[in-house]
């Protein structure tokens, strides 16, 4: 995908309102994984509504830690959730 945060925020704000699955890096060897909707891009940062099953109703992160891959970004084409495609390279 993106090679700078510019790059990283106008890929992210072409996909507002899109599903997305998010891989965080939890420290310690733990990674999380989180689906939700891209709710909103900021010029540091985006948010992203999470489903239900989730104990935080969102969770935001900066278009650095995309581009440092501390996160790791998966948008999802279809309803159903199998046809994915990685925002970041």
């Amino acid at each position: 995908m993106a090679k700078t945060l510019i790059d990283i925020k106008r890929t992210l704000d072409a996909n507002v309102g899109k599903r997305i699955t998010i891989k965080a890096n939890g420290g310690r060897r733990k990674t999380m994984e989180r689906s939700g909707l891209l709710e909103e891009t900021y010029p540091s940062v985006f948010i992203v509504k999470l489903d239900e099953e989730n104990a935080f109703e969102r969770v935001s992160y900066s278009y650095a830690d995309v581009l440092t891959q501390t996160v790791e970004l998966l948008l999802t084409e279809s309803e159903e959730g199998d046809n994915e495609v990685a925002l970041n390279a």
